[in-house]
């Protein structure tokens, strides 16, 4: 059995180029709804809470920094996609709502991007998919090993 090769065994490697690839996909198929990854996560994650969600915590649910986040808010925001408002418990912080356009508009994204997942990662099944999601899930989002 020979050995394999340096970059066939990094899995830092391995995730950053297979990221760098769906993205890129991702990107083009979502250019039909006029979105990006970045817009459609910040959507997505928004959409997750139907009771709304903090600037702060969408940053941290997306992984980007606050800053970032002000201006991808705004710009769905000038597409009516989502509103701000004021959180009945912190009058100090926005919630960020969606309207039922970005929720349409949301589900249409996903639809596309599951494409593009099953496309890249063809020849694997729907149980290899769920337990590579899972594994992900579990390692992006579990705070012990950051």
């Amino acid at each position: 059995m020979s050995e394999r090769r340096i970059l066939e065994d990094d899995l830092g490697f391995l995730i950053a180029r297979t990221s760098a690839l769906l993205v890129k996909t991702t990107n083009r198929k979502l250019s039909s709804l006029g979105l990006k990854v970045r817009g459609y996560s910040a959507l997505a994650a928004v959409c997750d809470e139907p009771d709304g969600i903090t600037q702060r915590r969408l940053a941290s649910d997306v992984g980007l920094d606050p800053s970032q986040i002000v201006a991808l808010v705004d710009e769905l925001e000038s597409r009516d996609l989502v509103v701000r408002t004021t959180d009945p418990n912190d009058r100090r912080n926005k919630l960020i709502l969606a309207t039922d356009a970005g929720r349409e508009l949301c589900g249409r994204a996903r639809e596309l991007t599951r494409d593009v997942s099953r496309e890249h990662f063809v020849g694997a099944d729907d149980d290899q998919l769920e337990a590579l999601r899972d594994l992900l899930y579990r390692t992006t989002f579990n705070t012990s090993t950051t």
